[in-house]
């Protein structure tokens, strides 16, 4: 029996052999971990910034983006006969998100638990409702 070889159905084999074993092309970069909820008088944003220093953390708001960015250092390696591991993510990060503009940037509150960054981005007063009388001239 004679079958059409496909090349490509070939790749895509080797590459779920290759994901399979850990292997794979995706970006090994670290971004942390990001809740972003909103309730009657903020936006939360709580990020997972785990052996960062608070001091470390830069939060800036322009043009209705809200960034997030720092860097977490390597401590500690272990090193032993050879073998070398690092399983968790090191380095720099920036994380990214557009507010709307019912939010006011100027009074943005940032603390700092536990290696969990919370910002809370208070919303506006939204505008009430007013009726206006037309005069006669």
């Amino acid at each position: 029996m004679l079958t059409q070889w496909d090349p490509f159905a070939e790749m895509n084999r080797i590459h779920d052999r290759f994901r399979r074993f850990g292997a794979t092309d995706r970006d090994y970069s670290w971004k942390p971990a990001v809740d972003i909820f909103e309730d009657e008088g903020a936006i939360h944003v709580k990020a997972e910034v785990p052996g960062v220093k608070p001091e470390e953390i830069k939060v800036d708001v322009e043009n209705n983006i809200l960034t997030i960015s720092g860097e977490r250092k390597l401590e500690h390696e272990d090193k032993k006969e050879g073998y070398h591991r690092v399983e968790r993510f090191y380095g720099s990060f920036s994380r990214s998100f557009a507010l709307n503009d019912e939010t006011s940037s100027e009074d943005i509150d940032a603390k700092y638990e536990d290696g969990v960054l919370h910002l809370i981005v208070p919303k506006r007063p939204a505008a009430k409702k007013r009726e206006i009388s037309v005069k006669k001239k």
